[in-house]
């Protein structure tokens, strides 16, 4: 059996906020098809690295290849951008507290301008690959 392609490789990724380095020469493959946890105390660049994955972060020095394509082309980072979910850490910088996790869901794939089917279908999927399902019905603020 082949392996698939990384859905992500990162080549010598560095990303600074002033003097401090988030990330030094980094070089790392992403595998498609599989669940990757990124764990590691504050500070150590999780953030900076699924924003640069997610074309969210502007690259300031390597080479950043998702979905087959380099994210420092906005064309391709505009191509995929409706394929990448991301949302960065922060609950209530992103979330509604007061709604629902569906109806998050809902306000943000209308955002997007997902038809209604292709948001039930997405948020029926995503949910239950991510756990989430049971607590469709909770309030946001609500979650741990």
């Amino acid at each position: 059996m082949t392996q698939a392609a990384p859905i992500a490789r990162l080549e010598r990724v560095s990303h600074h906020y002033g003097k401090v380095a988030a990330l030094r020469d980094l070089t790392l493959a992403l595998p498609a098809g599989r669940m990757v946890g990124l764990i590691g105390p504050d500070g150590v660049g999780k953030s900076t690295l699924m924003g640069l994955v997610a074309g969210a972060k502007r690259l300031q020095q390597g080479r950043v290849q998702t979905l087959d394509g380099d994210m420092a082309d906005a064309r391709h980072r505009a191509t995929v951008g409706g394929r990448i979910a991301y949302m960065p850490q922060g609950l209530g910088r992103n979330l509604y507290h007061d709604l629902s996790v569906r109806e998050n869901l809902e306000f943000f794939g209308k955002l997007f301008g997902l038809a209604r089917s292709e948001r039930a279908a997405r948020i029926e999927r995503l949910t239950r690959a991510t756990g989430l399902h049971p607590f469709l019905d909770r309030l946001a603020g609500k979650l741990s």
